[in-house]
């Protein structure tokens, strides 16, 4: 054991991946930003214990996951309701909670959400590539998923743990509206498909991920049937290929694309905790 503060993996859930604020500025050379699929909920979790808000933390899917410090730390879980435990007792989302060395915290499987982010004082200090330490599942670039039995590098703290009694939970609606702003490729479309993406619902699929959230409702009938050169993707860019059915790319989102892109999400957050059947309406921009 070394002289800093490691992480052991006893149980990795379904996802669990370390993730900071992205590598921003490499979309040119194909590779995209990543990162926290909710960007603010590991900025609270990284204030709540000490760290910088670029400090990588671990984001956890729908089923928990359990560590074991090798050292007394401090803790901080956000986003999702878990429920949460240090040794035999429990503890609370959004607080700072100090681990005993040795203890096992347990973040158990969302009740209600899907993510949660997970930051340790002193941020987990894997190696940096291109300037982050986040795993981008798409590309491969950064650290692999979680396995059971990896033992993850921790830095020295920065700072003390925030003095807070209570942090505002996060909203978790059963329908979610997102604003729309219509391009590049909307006049690819007809009519009808305007209607029917801004005027029907469309429920989140399970074969969603970290890339994209697929949606299943009315398919939007083309108004153009050739085929488009591939071009640039954006975060929050929606896709719709041949089966009419809309994809909203999210932070793993290749950095080019085929597919006609009828609009962009402009808040993309709200995805990150829609679990399967959640209902998604799209609405244009107030004016």
């Amino acid at each position: 054991m070394t002289g800093h503060t490691q992480i052991g993996v006893l149980r990795a859930g379904a996802l669990t991946t370390v993730q900071d604020q992205g590598r921003p500025g490499w979309a040119h050379l194909g590779v995209p930003r990543s990162g926290a699929l909710d960007p603010a909920a590991l900025r609270l979790a990284n204030r709540l214990v000490g760290n910088p808000e670029r400090a990588a933390g671990l984001e956890i899917t729908l089923t928990g996951c359990v560590l074991r410090p090798t050292r007394a730390t401090t803790v901080a879980v956000t986003g999702a309701e878990v429920p949460v435990q240090v040794g035999e007792r429990p503890g609370d989302t959004g607080r700072p909670l100090s681990v005993p060395a040795g203890a096992v915290l347990r973040i158990g499987p969302a009740r209600r959400g899907v993510r949660s982010w997970l930051a340790v004082a002193g941020g987990i200090d894997v190696p940096p590539v291109l300037g982050s330490r986040c795993t981008d599942t798409l590309s491969g670039l950064g650290p692999p998923p979680l396995r059971d039995g990896d033992l993850l590098p921790v830095g020295r703290p920065l700072g003390d743990p925030a003095p807070v009694d209570l942090a505002i939970g996060t909203a978790h609606p059963p329908e979610l509206r997102l604003t729309v702003r219509l391009g590049p490729r909307d006049d690819w479309f007809t009519p009808t498909a305007l209607d029917l993406l801004f005027g029907t619902p469309y429920t989140v699929s399970p074969v969603s991920n970290r890339v994209g959230a697929r949606l299943a409702g009315a398919p939007l009938p083309r108004a153009v049937a050739g085929e488009l050169p591939s071009e640039g993707i954006v975060l929050g860019a929606v896709q719709v290929p041949a089966d009419g059915q809309p994809l909203v790319f999210l932070a793993d989102h290749p950095t080019t694309g085929g597919y006609p892109v009828i609009g962009v999400v402009t808040d993309v957050t709200p995805l990150a905790q829609a679990r399967p059947g959640t209902t998604v309406r799209f609405h244009g921009p107030q004016r």
